[in-house]
């Protein structure tokens, strides 16, 4: 369930990246989080695989809700950091206006 999610994060900011080639906004950060979130989950999932087999496909119900549980916090966080990077480099130049604006 964590690759499925990290890889519609991945996969839905690659298409607003590839549809918005000259924003500002790093974007291109926030899509690669997500594609490496979704490489750490796929060799987790080859890993698991190969130690339990078939079973693998067949997880418990409580499993599968702390797999997405974990997915969306991923998911979360990588948002998170996005927006920290955009407040710190400030692309627009709105925080540093905002701050120097005299009253």
């Amino acid at each position: 369930m964590t690759l499925l999610i990290t890889v519609f994060a991945a996969v839905i900011s690659t298409i607003v990246w590839y549809t918005k080639p000259q924003s500002n906004t790093r974007i291109g950060a926030l899509c690669l989080m997500y594609w490496g979130a979704s490489l750490m989950w796929l060799v987790d999932a080859a890993r698991e695989y190969i130690e339990i087999g078939a079973e693998y496909f067949t997880p418990a119900p409580i499993d599968m809700l702390n797999d997405a549980y974990l997915g969306f916090s991923v998911v979360a966080l990588g948002l998170v950091i996005w927006l920290v990077i955009l407040l710190v480099t400030d692309p627009s130049g709105r925080i540093k206006s905002a701050l120097t604006r005299k009253k």
